[in-house]
């Protein structure tokens, strides 16, 4: 049985023989704006005062959830990938190893896991799934998306498919659709994946209940802390009247549950749990 090393961003056992590890594949860059969405700049801007370029661009880390139960190994997320070119590279400012050798750093074999369950199958979520000569990165995996995941990106709205690599996810989707969630499923016991839409028309969280705590990663509905607000929705968000309602009731549970929380995209504190505070939340980060 491999054994997860420290070189990892973050590690918790759960009980019950549960153990997640966050693993970071890497970092690039978004416009802040459509981060932010409609949210007013005057609102935002000192938030990002420490990592915004000339470009108007912030930090985006690669967070990935590796899970460990008695019954298998789960990866949630692969990144974007080494399958891009450098002109891509240059205009993500993509750096950082991707999520294979990443995970070798950890001593963790990607041969070893079950199940790649990824939020969505935008490029920087599901991006990971091959290696640069097109074999599969996790070969004996199953691949978990929602199967309307797979329907909407391989649609033809230009709106809604433009974060889908589609040459890329014609590569895998036979393993995808064939393994595909229709709603809520555990993917191993204790591991399971909700569908929530909002972010894309198939978006997923995943929820890991150990016997002594919660760890949820709610993908692209909570990308940075200051998310923790459901009002503050992306511009990329295809449909955020959904995500503002599904993330007041998935973070009414969470305060009340109290789960530890892990952030989609957040490089220097991204894991924490949320408080209410009134009508919104606060996200407080412990690593």
């Amino acid at each position: 049985m491999t054994t997860i090393n420290d070189a990892v961003h973050w590690s918790a056992e759960l009980g019950g023989g549960t153990r997640v590890a966050l693993i970071q594949a890497g970092r690039f860059r978004s416009d802040a704006g459509a981060l932010l969405g409609v949210v007013p700049r005057m609102m935002w801007n000192g938030l990002v005062t420490d990592e915004i370029d000339a470009d108007h661009r912030i930090i985006q880390a690669l967070n990935c959830l590796l899970i460990e139960t008695p019954d298998g190994r789960v990866l949630v997320e692969t990144g974007i990938g080494d399958r891009v070119t450098e002109k891509t590279r240059a205009m993500r400012a993509y750096e950082g190893p991707w999520i294979v050798p990443a995970l070798e750093n950890a001593g963790f074999d990607p041969g070893s896991v079950d199940a790649v369950a990824v939020s969505h199958l935008h490029y920087d979520h599901a991006g990971g799934v091959l290696r640069s000569d097109g074999s599969l990165a996790f070969p004996r995996a199953k691949f978990v998306a929602q199967r309307a995941e797979w329907t909407i990106a391989f649609g033809s709205n230009p709106r809604l498919v433009a974060g889908y690599d589609q040459p890329e996810l014609r590569l895998i989707r036979d393993l995808g659709t064939g393994s595909a969630a229709d709603g809520e499923s555990e993917i191993l016991p204790g591991v399971s994946v909700v569908p929530t839409g909002g972010h894309s028309a198939g978006h997923q969280g995943v929820i890991v209940r150990g016997g002594d705590r919660t760890v949820a990663f709610l993908g692209d509905l909570f990308m940075r802390p200051w998310n923790a607000n459901p009002k503050w929705v992306t511009a990329f968000d295809d449909f955020p009247l959904d995500s503002v309602m599904v993330k007041a009731e998935l973070f009414a549970r969470a305060a009340e549950e109290d789960w530890t929380i892990v952030l989609s995209h957040e490089p220097f504190h991204p894991v924490g749990c949320l408080r209410r505070n009134r009508d919104r939340y606060t996200f407080e980060p412990s690593v």
